[in-house]
């Protein structure tokens, strides 16, 4: 009968070598490149984020303004307020302003008629902060 040889035992140092994993340097390099991705995409995604509330701005003003002056066509004076667009339903509610939070806050131009009567004719945006062109967003 034939002998077995028998495997030696590994060691310790033999061990540690075949075990897996990743090394510390290799963690921190991996970590160090996510870093530095994503100090370059925050200020780009924070300038898309503004515009897109821009976009929505003017949107939410162009409906406005249109329904304004479908109610003017509609009732020949222009509404007393932003609420009577709700009250009539031209709208199912006030949008809220993007760059304040609130359906509340935007700002009524008022218009005098030939009868002495007055309305809202047009409406602003209720921020005082400034548009990527530079003009504040209560001019728009």
């Amino acid at each position: 009968m034939k002998r077995m040889k028998r495997r030696p035992r590994p060691t310790r140092s033999s061990r540690l070598s075949t075990a897996s994993g990743f090394t510390l340097l290799e963690l921190m390099v991996v970590v160090s490149i996510v870093g530095i991705l994503a100090t370059l995409a925050i200020p780009s995604y924070r300038i898309s984020v503004l515009k897109a509330r821009e976009a929505v701005l003017h949107q939410d003003l162009f409906v406005i303004r249109d329904l304004l002056d479908k109610y003017y066509a509609d009732h020949g004076t222009f509404p007393p307020n932003l609420a009577e667009l709700v009250s009539k339903e031209y709208l199912r509610s006030l949008p809220t302003d993007p760059f304040t939070g609130a359906s509340d806050s935007w700002v009524e131009m008022y218009a005098t008629g030939a009868e002495g009567d007055s309305g809202v004719n047009d409406v602003h945006s209720g921020s005082d902060r400034v548009a990527l062109n530079g003009t504040p967003y209560n001019e728009w």
